[in-house]
């Protein structure tokens, strides 16, 4: 494995992360923009998602078929994705497919042609996302479960936007909302794997060191309100989400948070997985998670279930966070750093995601964290740390719930109210 990464920062801001790995015949390139859905108003809900959609319809002298052509032929595969933060282009390429993969990536960042035909129709295609996300019930209650998190603001909203806030979008808007989304301020150039430093900076100062566009505003402080979302559907399942409030990244019990998680509901061998599950028989499907912004978070457990048994599955969920906020067993801690260590350095032999994370640190940090310093310190998380962050969620006395499908399983997110705080 090699060493650590080195980082140059071009002279307009574009940052770039060279992560050599001898002994692979492959590499990744991942081009990051610190911003994402975040930076919307309501008015341009969903913008950033489908401008992820338009670059790849055109994007300098390339048509939307001799974009991924060009990559396949040269044995490459190319994705992008959108989050609330983050947008990021990669490409896994094969050894000397950098040019290709760099040159590419620079005109989906840069030069998107964003034709006002294709975008009559990606707005169409991107309507029907909308569509497949509302049918499909684990996706849809995740969706109303953020929104009463963080009800009224961007953060709360869905990525993929609403036909409504889709519908005016112009190419002169959307190529107006690209500059200042993919500004070279907040932008990452990240290359992993059989990758050459001085060819990658060489590149990367040709097709990024020219950028210049105005940075968008910083996005508004997130602020958890909690609410209870309920959709009655006649489903065979019913579909769970509670949320609590939680650290976010920066936050010095980031960490602890991930280990909270993990007791929680991160395996077979967590409480839920052994209460709700293998003694009382609740559910098949139970997990618990975090989601983690630069100044917020949540603690999250989602559930599927038959709707009879949701208030029970509710109350046995708060019970064990409330008990967790008391203490946990020296050995539960012990496991639970095992195996969020080994994610870590599991995550270091993907070369996407050693490209990814090593972006997003840097945005987050200014800095990256080796894997070393990330394991020191999950292994100085004590047990009053995981106490803290019990009762940090708690506090507030504030929940976010969603429940997705036949009416008995409504009762749900009162259940788990009364379980956490009465």
């Amino acid at each position: 494995m090699s060493g650590a990464p080195n980082l140059h920062r071009l002279a307009n801001g574009v940052t770039v992360i060279c992560d050599p790995a001898p002994g692979y015949e492959t590499l990744a390139l991942s081009v990051v923009a610190g911003r994402g859905s975040r930076w919307e108003d309501e008015a341009r809900s969903g913008w950033s998602h489908l401008l992820e959609h338009m670059v790849f319809k055109g994007a300098g002298q390339r048509s939307a078929r001799d974009i991924v052509e060009a990559i396949e032929a040269a044995g490459g595969q190319i994705n992008a994705a959108t989050g609330h933060e983050r947008t990021s282009f990669q490409v896994r390429a094969l050894r000397g497919g950098l040019e290709l993969a760099m040159a590419v990536t620079a005109d989906l960042v840069q030069r998107p042609t964003l034709d006002e035909g294709d975008l009559v129709r990606e707005k169409q295609v991107v309507g029907q996302e909308i569509a497949e996300a509302a049918d499909t019930p684990d996706d849809q209650v995740f969706e109303l479960a953020q929104t009463q998190a963080f009800a009224g603001q961007a953060i709360g909203r869905p990525i993929l936007g609403t036909p409504e806030a889709l519908a005016p979008a112009t190419p002169a808007a959307i190529e107006a909302w690209r500059a200042a989304l993919y500004a070279p301020d907040r932008l990452v150039v990240s290359a992993a794997g059989a990758v050459d430093e001085d060819e990658l900076l060489r590149l990367a100062e040709a097709h990024f060191g020219a950028a210049a566009s105005p940075a968008a505003a910083a996005a508004d402080p997130a602020s958890f309100t909690g609410g209870d979302a309920v959709e009655v559907r006649r489903l065979e399942q019913a579909h769970v989400v509670f949320m609590l409030p939680a650290p976010g990244l920066k936050d010095p019990d980031h960490f602890a948070l991930r280990l909270f998680v993990e007791i929680l509901g991160g395996g077979m061998s967590s409480r839920l997985f052994q209460e709700a599950r293998e003694k009382l028989g609740l559910a098949y499907a139970i997990d618990a998670f975090s989601d983690i912004y630069d100044d917020a978070g949540v603690l999250g457990v989602y559930a599927g279930c038959a709707a009879k048994d949701a208030g029970r599955l509710a109350e046995v969920t708060g019970q064990q966070i409330r008990a967790m906020a008391a203490g946990v067993d020296p050995s539960e801690l012990a496991r639970a750093k095992a195996q969020l260590k080994a994610f870590v350095f599991m995550g270091r032999e993907s070369l996407l995601t050693r490209a990814e994370q090593a972006a997003s640190q840097l945005l987050s940090f200014d800095r990256l964290l080796s894997s070393a310093e990330i394991a020191e310190r999950i292994d100085a998380v004590t047990i009053d740390d995981l106490v803290r962050v019990g009762v940090r969620a708690l506090a507030p006395g504030r929940a976010a719930t969603s429940v997705l499908g036949a009416k008995g399983a409504s009762r749900a997110g009162g259940r788990l109210r009364e379980a956490l705080f009465a």
